[in-house]
């Protein structure tokens, strides 16, 4: 009686593919290895805690200056608290007239990036989204981005009465900068 025995033989372009997968694989962990990701969950959350005088909700008068013309004259309130114990800070803004319609509202986060050891500012507003680098000097922050010819700087920090101080300008060209938002915030009980 005689016996066959069978064996397989991959096709050529399947070898080719588990050979070039197996490099991959190597490739990306020997490069792994070299180096290691930094994520020290420890070192983003003492960097955060850096923001720590902002938790609470906070409301007050802003002045917004569109354009040629009177300032809109609203409140502003802004509710921030820390999320993902400790490692995010959620922070949504309104201002609201007279009558309690919100004219404007924003939804905004801080991180920490301990590989780069920067903070990240992402924002949302009407459809839009910025994502750029915050400053984070002692009692205060500022970030600031480019929209066409304008460049717009926003900065905050915290009065000798512990008020939340903000402004944003904007420069074109070489022009002066002008001012576009005030707001003086009272930390609320």
């Amino acid at each position: 009686m005689k016996t066959a025995i069978s064996t397989f033989t991959p096709p050529p372009f399947l070898s080719t593919t588990l050979l070039a997968a197996a490099f991959m694989i190597s490739f990306s962990l020997s490069l792994a290895a070299q180096h290691p990701v930094s994520n020290s969950v420890d070192a983003q959350r003492e960097a955060m805690r850096k923001l720590s005088f902002l938790a609470g909700h906070w409301s007050g008068p802003v002045a917004i200056v569109r354009g040629p013309g009177e300032a809109l004259h609203l409140t502003q309130t802004e509710d921030v608290e820390y999320k993902l114990d400790g490692l995010v800070l959620l922070i949504e803004g309104k201002s609201t007239s007279a009558d309690g319609e919100v004219l404007f509202s924003a939804l905004a986060t801080i991180a920490y990036d301990d590989a780069s050891h920067t903070y990240r500012f992402r924002a949302y507003n009407d459809g839009h989204y910025l994502d750029t680098e915050l400053s984070v000097p002692a009692n205060g922050f500022s970030w600031s981005f480019t929209a066409g010819p304008a460049h717009i700087v926003n900065t905050m920090h915290l009065t000798g009465k512990g008020e939340w101080d903000e402004a944003t300008e904007a420069t074109v060209g070489s022009n002066p900068p002008h001012r576009s938002v005030n707001m003086q915030l009272q930390h609320q009980p």
